[in-house]
């Protein structure tokens, strides 16, 4: 049957690809080429376009496409005293093997909310859509993960409490901010708790001193301590993934490993979950999801051209049924489609067939 409120049966996870002349506005923009105000008026326009895109797809909610932002993370660490950018200690990879480093936000000092980092952009949305509008966030633990301990305690924290304790007043401040200007739906993009599925991974931090089930129980009480507050009429999803850079990953792993602890313990009322290849395993996590959530499964891959079939992703949702009523289910792509400015490599046709697929094989099974 149709659902009426968010999560939607047919629903995306936020990012869309830049259109051409964005991107060379970012260009002109960082070379000093174009003044702010020309800026935000190429911003503004694309921002148009890609609410109509959306709704003549057929979805009920509708992002900016994160349009605004370098990456989906960028305004966090414009916007917070103690945050820049440092090369990651992870790569990406692809199915050839091809690795690639990246950069990501470090903690340099006592990190401070210096005012409202999705505001304008929530704004602007809302006025250019009658839909329900989405605005996506940067998890929690994508501010302490990429370089942890050593980060935190160069940058004068005791220890990593106190620097979530900190966090985690940034998080509730600007969602309390999003409610008042009348976000009902949010989104916190996720990677770190699904790396840590990948026990590769799990034996790297263990040699480097770390313990990986302490990451686990500390991003939990993370998420729940930034979510503290929040109007009880606003839906919060979580959108976790593998990574998703230029149609590279940052690792693979059944969800399996964290499955019972995220899906029962974290506070959101949803969860984007990635299930475009193998690389994500099976189903059977989903018998952990309560029975008062749900799984958007994230069938449709962004990271590749080719279009799905709709018998297949019909298939795929029985199975998961099998593990998780399909009242509980909905469908989405795996990912947006550009992270970052430089997007997947994928055109905007297939982008708009895709988000089609999405919408029309919801309503084949759903209503």
């Amino acid at each position: 049957m149709p659902k009426n409120n968010p999560p939607f049966r047919a629903d995306h996870v936020g990012s869309l690809l830049r259109p051409a002349a964005l991107r060379q506005a970012f260009r002109d923009h960082s070379a000093g080429n174009i003044s702010a105000e020309e800026f935000t008026a190429i911003q503004d326009d694309a921002v148009r376009r890609a609410v109509a895109l959306q709704e003549n797809a057929g979805l009920k909610s509708i992002t900016d496409g994160e349009f605004r932002r370098a990456s989906y993370w960028s305004h966090f660490v414009e916007g917070i005293d103690g945050l820049e950018v440092a090369e990651a200690r992870f790569d990406f990879t692809d199915a050839s093997g091809d690795a690639m480093h990246f950069f990501a936000p470090h903690v340099t000092g006592p990190i401070r909310r210096a005012g409202p980092l999705s505001g304008a952009e929530f704004d602007f949305l809302k006025s250019a859509t009658g839909a329900t509008p989405k605005i996506t966030l940067p998890s929690p633990p994508t501010m302490h993960f990429w370089d942890a301990t050593s980060a935190v305690q160069q940058a004068g924290y005791t220890g990593p409490e106190e620097f979530f304790a900190d966090l985690a007043a940034v998080f509730q401040a600007e969602i309390a901010d999003l409610a008042a200007r009348g976000a009902r739906y949010i989104q916190l993009d996720e990677v770190p708790l699904v790396m840590l599925c990948d026990e590769n991974l799990r034996d790297r931090i263990r040699a480097n001193g770390e313990d990986p089930d302490q990451y686990v129980d500390h991003y939990i009480k993370l998420f729940n301590a930034c979510l503290e507050g929040r109007p009880n009429d606003m839906t919060a999803a979580l959108h976790i993934c593998r990574g998703n850079f230029k149609g590279h990953w940052l690792t693979e792993g059944s969800y399996g490993y964290v499955a019972e602890r995220v899906f029962q313990e974290i506070n959101v009322d949803a969860f984007f979950l990635e299930y475009d290849s193998p690389r994500a395993g099976d189903f059977s996590p989903l018998a952990q999801m309560p029975g008062d959530k749900t799984a958007v499964l994230g069938l449709v891959s962004s990271k590749v051209p080719e279009l799905e079939k709709p018998d297949d992703l019909k298939r795929r949702i029985d199975e998961a049924a099998q593990f998780l009523p399909l009242e509980n289910l909905g469908l989405s792509p795996q990912c947006g489609f550009a992270s970052a400015v430089s997007g997947n490599p994928v055109s905007e046709d297939d982008q708009k067939a895709k988000l089609a697929l999405v919408v029309e094989v919801a309503e084949d099974v759903w209503g």
